[in-house]
């Protein structure tokens, strides 16, 4: 892992505002990590993709110190307020990845995690944009290296075309669903599929339903 020179967060109150200021917090972080800087020797069980904060990944690690959960965005900005938490909370479980989803097999070993998140990622509605979808078959393939044999994904949005869409690909791609929902918070799927994101907060305020699935991938051969 490539050594760091700590950066003083004060230094960017003023230049740039807050974004700078964010970035710094995110470099001295313990816990976040560009993507040449990995430590190999963490390997996560759970891996949420589209993080953001990555609060919902911290939740989940606090109630769960048995598993290793990774929390990945594009956006370090995003990502440091849920480090700060982690640290805070002294979750020795918990890692922040700035990276793409389709350069974590770079960095996470082949059929080493038990679970992905995709939740609440941008919809990407044009036609032309489809391949930015999170859901995209290119995406499924990185999930299905990832996926342990007898792993999951775990999708949550609000978009209700995204979602038809997805569950078109899932099926198209070999996938079986074993979990689904139209209405997370009204079904009696497990609680913890519940925790919620802070887009997930704001959607439910707003009176939209939070759609869900589970999928297995299919078997390699």
């Amino acid at each position: 892992m490539a050594s760091r020179t700590p950066v003083n967060p004060e230094d960017f109150i003023i230049t740039r505002k807050r974004k700078k200021y964010k970035f710094a917090l995110f470099h001295n972080s313990p816990v976040c990590f560009e993507l040449d800087e990995w430590d190999g020797s963490y390997v996560p069980s759970v891996i949420e993709i589209g993080a953001g904060t990555g609060l919902f990944s911290v939740e989940q690690a606090a109630g769960h110190p048995e598993g290793a959960f990774l929390a990945v965005d594009v956006k370090a900005d995003r990502l440091q307020k849920g480090a700060a938490s982690a640290v805070e909370q002294g979750l020795a479980n918990m890692r922040f990845l700035r990276s793409r989803a389709d350069q974590l097999p770079e960095v996470v070993p082949a059929h080493s995690a038990d679970i992905i998140w995709v939740t609440f990622p941008d919809p990407f509605p044009k036609k032309h944009s489809a391949g930015r979808r999170l859901t995209h078959p290119t995406f499924l393939k990185v999930y299905r290296r990832l996926l342990k044999e007898d792993g999951a994904l775990y999708f949550k949005t609000d978009a209700h075309a995204l979602f038809e869409w997805s569950l078109e690909q899932l099926v198209a791609e070999g996938w079986t669903i074993k979990e689904l929902s139209f209405d997370l918070h009204e079904s009696d799927l497990a609680e913890w599929y519940k925790v919620k994101t802070n887009y997930e907060t704001r959607f439910i305020s707003e009176g939209l339903m939070i759609h869900f699935v589970k999928a297995i991938p299919p078997k390699e051969g």
